[in-house]
């Protein structure tokens, strides 16, 4: 019997493909594998898939984004969100337009978060070469800019025949969806190849629903990971992102709170547990607390949960102070899993707790121990209680009280999203999670401009998981003049967010970081930079919330806390994004934090280069070396 086909482009060939894609949800229904598109549509993408999508309609909606590393940004967010089980997708033309989705292609690559992307590509016949915008290699025809990408994704592709997307297609679909493989997929496609028509199989294009799966660990990794859980003195646990993305939080809570173990978070691993869980103590790390940072250094078994055991995380390895403290990594990844001599259980966090849950179940960590982190807890809340006050009256806002104020009046449904800048260590303190799953900071590439993009796409997975809460975007002066067209997006695009300006004058948190070296100021703060023409005497204020109001947004300024809730409150009612804008002071931080290793000169003129090189490397001796 003949195989039954159907001839269409290449391109039709992929959107009626994705269309055909389902995808199984944490509570089992059934929803779009690919629920839309983001595109801004060239002479590479917009006469053949650009058509396509058209004609796809509301299969497979197509959004418009202004800035193709903003509009692959609000995919990630979106994905994130929707914990890795749906993907929005990006697609741009050649040349320009596909490089500058290359930065979001690193943001979903060290998040290891799936984000599909499509890019027009030269032609493979040659014939009319060079197009526009493309790049010639002397020596390397085959080679175009959409290369670049290969360093950024986890999977890559170049479409030079129509059949090639029968193996393509699912292979990127299946790589994104696997726990141990999870990252970006590039798929780049000439001009000439996304117009060749080709008979395909029509089965190809039959619905399949796709589930996340849950691989079981080796059951000889969990005995040896419960028989050092029970002969622990003072355990702790990491809750990294891997938490969220296998749906463990229920599991996590149970079992830590039966045994008495101590929680603390990553960055990504946030609002795996409420901030008022008896279990919690607080963030840990560089941007995290004294608190967690006390309990880790004293720790002598440290239990990973989904965690990639960052810098950030690990205090450049200096946190964990006890010679003898032994880690157990629990992550799908073999490679996160096996770090720095760690006993490695390799397997999906839900179903990894669960078996560690049958073999631990006697075990319950010392009273002296919990009572410790009660302690170190209580100590933190009533440190973030002091410094979270409204200052007297004519005395800047700082980050912390500006947290603090919206904090306070969140619900459980609220969302609270940052990247980068001085925001990271502000809001992974001082937001206190009321709702499981609700804080999405971008710290795995740690990308400015992130912000507001990806505030965009995470107000579009919003407006699906839930019917009431709001999106806050807090975002500094800095990453607001990086990136901020996608105000603009939510507007169009109805998808509303309530924006946090703080405006610090510049680059404030590395200001920090560059005297706090021994540099002097210079380059960062605005006031430090070369500046020329009036701007030399009287230093230009950007007018943020005019700037909002230009492109659709409500905005306004505020200079108290009492004014700043005041303002949340009418942005919660508002019909659209409203922006809203306040100073801050650039040297007041929230303090806490350890030791974090950066390249300081070995030599310098200046005599306070050459003390932070020494406390430096003070700081860096006990650090626990190798894999």
């Amino acid at each position: 019997m003949a195989m039954e086909t159907v001839r269409l482009t290449t391109s039709e060939a992929i959107v009626r493909w994705m269309v055909a894609q389902r995808t199984r949800l944490e509570d089992g229904t059934e929803a779009p594998l690919f629920p839309g598109v983001f595109a801004i549509f060239g002479h590479g993408n917009v006469t053949c898939l650009g058509h396509s999508l058209q004609q796809a309609g509301d299969d497979l909606p197509t959004w418009r984004g202004q800035n193709e590393q903003g509009m692959a940004l609000a995919a990630i967010a979106y994905n994130k969100a929707m914990k890795g089980r749906q993907i929005m997708t990006a697609t741009s033309s050649v040349g320009p337009g596909a490089t500058n989705m290359v930065t979001a292609a690193g943001v979903a690559m060290s998040n290891r978060l799936p984000l599909l992307i499509f890019s027009g590509d030269s032609f493979t016949s040659r014939i009319p070469d060079p197009v526009l915008q493309q790049v010639e290699h002397f020596g390397s025809p085959s080679t175009t800019v959409n290369d670049a990408f290969r360093a950024v994704t986890m999977f890559w592709d170049r479409i030079t025949h129509p059949a090639q997307i029968l193996q393509a297609l699912p292979a990127a679909t299946s790589q994104m969806l696997d726990p141990a493989t999870r990252g970006p997929a590039f798929i780049g496609l000439p001009q000439d190849i996304q117009a060749t028509a080709f008979d395909y199989p029509a089965r190809f294009f039959e619905p399949v629903v796709h589930e996340v799966p849950r691989p079981r660990p080796d059951s000889s990794e969990v005995v040896d990971a419960a028989r050092i859980i029970n002969e622990a003195n003072t355990p702790l646990i990491i809750a990294g992102g891997g938490v969220h993305y296998s749906v463990a939080e229920a599991e996590l809570q149970a079992f830590a709170l039966q045994r008495g173990i101590p929680v603390v978070e990553t960055v990504a691993g946030k609002s795996s547990l409420l901030g008022d869980d008896p279990s919690y103590i607080g963030p840990i790390g560089v941007t995290g607390s004294e608190a967690a940072n006390n309990m880790a250094a004293e720790a002598d078994v440290i239990i990973t949960v989904g965690c990639r055991l960052q810098d950030f995380t690990t205090g450049s390895w200096t946190l964990f102070t006890n010679d003898n403290t032994i880690f157990v990594n629990i992550n799908t990844t073999r490679f996160d899993a096996q770090k720095h001599r760690s006993v490695p259980v390799v397997g999906d966090a839900r179903e990894t707790l669960r078996e560690l849950a049958s073999l631990t179940s006697d075990y319950h960590a010392h009273d002296a121990w919990t009572e410790l982190a009660a302690d170190n807890k209580e100590g933190l809340r009533s440190y973030l209680d002091a410094i979270g006050t409204a200052p007297a009256d004519g005395e800047p806002l700082s980050y912390a009280t500006v947290v603090r104020a919206v904090n306070d009046v969140a619900t459980e449904n609220d969302v609270c999203l940052a990247a980068a800048g001085g925001f990271p260590g502000e809001v992974n303190n001082g937001w206190w999670s009321k709702g499981i799953h609700t804080f999405d900071c971008e710290y795995g590439y740690s990308c400015m401009g992130y912000e507001i993009s990806g505030g965009w796409g995470a107000a579009m997975a919003h407006r699906e998981r839930h019917d009431d809460g709001d999106v806050f975007v807090f975002v500094g002066d800095g990453s607001y003049l990086m990136m901020n067209s996608d105000l603009y997006s939510s507007v169009l695009t109805g998808h509303k967010m309530i924006v946090l300006v703080c405006d610090n004058g510049g680059f404030a948190v590395i200001n920090r970081l560059q005297i706090g070296q021994g540099g002097e100021p210079f380059n960062n703060l605005l006031s430090d930079t070369r500046r020329g023409g009036p701007a030399a005497e009287d230093l230009v204020k950007v007018d943020f919330a005019a700037h909002a109001r230009a492109m659709g947004c409500y905005g306004e300024n505020v200079s108290t806390i009492a004014e700043m809730k005041a303002a949340v409150e009418r942005a919660r009612s508002a019909d659209r994004t409203t922006v809203i804008v306040t100073d801050v002071d650039p040297y007041t931080w929230t303090e806490g934090g350890c030791s974090w290793e950066v390249g300081v000169p070995e030599v310098s003129a200046l005599q306070s280069v050459t003390d932070a090189k020494a406390a430096m490397e003070k700081a860096m001796a006990d650090q626990r070396m190798g894999w």
